[in-house]
């Protein structure tokens, strides 16, 4: 047996490699606190459960799904970025359903990235932006972000050979895994470039409403013009605590959404109905929960921040999602960081390079578990002398 070469030119999924690691570690008897993972540890709001339990149980549900999403979850869509952003959509032809972020940006580079294209992505960024251009036949073009610049990246700095090979541009704000934030004015910039060099702008919106001390994340199509080359995808996993039920949505340039709808009806049959009348359910139901979540946030990126700077680190609150984006000590490199602390703690962190080359130097910490394993991986990290300035003869 042979296996295609497109899946031998991409690296293990990360978190499968980080899992063989962790069962390694639990096997010795070690209670592993996972940092690594971001998952809402929050339940999914009773209403939208709710409402799944009842479309579950009508017979109408049963039946496959229109193909692009029902009428009624578009229209939903269509209002919930009306009512949040003031944008304006066409619910029959500048939006369609997505079966979660991860499938959505996958189905948007296979869109518009052909053999010998680049693909523009941030660097550090979600691995799929890679894996999926590369799957495509293209290649990626890491855009460094670094703490200099507020992990945004310098447009100007990208080569002209490369741009005249691009057909796309992809971001994510706020953004994982630096936890970074970007403005209006950012946007505004990023849209005025991508229409000056014929790209698709590509904003993955995956943690709009995780947002703390008064930031309020903007969508790209809010700025004037915006639509005629913005493709926005947005998903209820993080906002609504539905990760595992999978579904989001893409708005934006009419002819992308209609490239992507197109792709999909040809590789999947859409998301199952009830799923869709859950998500309705979110987007028109009360969004208390979110207030809740955020200040549960908060709290525990205090308590980190705090712990952290104590033992070394110089961090500063971050303003959107539930990362903290960590320079390692010296010493060592991400894996190394990431395998010794496991080792030696029990806790569990995601190195950097797992989201680019530019995530060297780095590891992410995730801050959904109680905040009373997150002060226990704390002092475990305090009883080790884990400390910014750790040597790693000391270890």
């Amino acid at each position: 047996m042979e296996i295609a070469k497109r899946v031998q030119s991409i690296p293990p999924y990360i978190f499968l490699e980080l899992n063989k690691k962790v069962q390694a570690v639990a096997a010795k008897g070690i209670d592993v606190i996972n940092l690594g993972r971001g998952d809402p540890d929050q339940n999914t709001p009773d209403h939208i459960v709710q409402a799944m339990q009842e479309a579950v149980a009508d017979p109408v549900n049963h039946h496959y799904p229109p193909y692009g999403g029902t009428p009624e979850y578009k229209q939903a869509a269509v209002e919930w970025m009306k009512k949040r952003y003031k944008v304006d959509l066409n619910p029959h032809s500048e939006v369609t359903s997505l079966i979660g972020g991860k499938e959505g940006l996958h189905n948007t580079i296979m869109s518009f990235v052909d053999v010998g294209d680049y693909n523009i992505i941030p660097d550090p960024a979600f691995p799929v932006y890679q894996t999926s251009t590369i799957l495509a036949g293209g290649t990626p073009y890491f855009m460094p972000l670094n703490p200099g610049n507020n992990f945004l990246p310098n447009l100007e700095a990208i080569p002209q050979a490369v741009l005249d090979k691009s057909k796309m541009l992809m971001l994510n704000y706020p953004h994982n895994p630096t936890a970074a934030v970007a403005d209006l004015a950012f946007f505004e910039k990023v849209v005025h470039f991508c229409k000056k060099n014929n790209l698709l702008f590509c904003h993955d919106l995956a943690y709009p409403e995780m947002t703390f001390d008064g930031f309020k994340a903007p969508s790209a199509l809010e700025i004037p013009g915006a639509k005629d080359i913005t493709l926005e995808l947005h998903t209820l996993s993080k906002t609504f605590n539905m990760t595992g039920w999978r579904i989001g949505f893409a708005v934006g340039n009419m002819q992308a959404v209609q490239a992507v709808a197109q792709l999909k009806s040809n590789i999947d049959t859409d998301v199952f109905r009830a799923i869709q009348v859950a998500a309705i359910a979110a987007m028109k139901g009360s969004l208390d929960h979110i207030n809740y979540c955020n200040n549960l946030y908060a709290q525990r990126r205090d308590l980190v921040v705090d712990s952290l700077n104590k033992l070394g680190w110089q961090i500063k609150p971050t303003k959107g999602t539930f990362y903290l984006w960590l320079k390692i000590p010296s010493g060592y490199n991400s894996w190394d960081f990431t395998y010794m602390l496991l080792e030696k703690t029990g806790v569990l962190v995601t190195p950097g390079t797992a989201y680019g080359p530019s995530g060297e130097g780095f590891v992410r910490l995730s801050l959904c578990l109680p905040e009373k394993r997150l002060k226990e991986a704390m002092d475990r990290m305090k009883e080790h002398s884990i400390t910014f300035d750790l040597a790693k003869a000391k270890v």
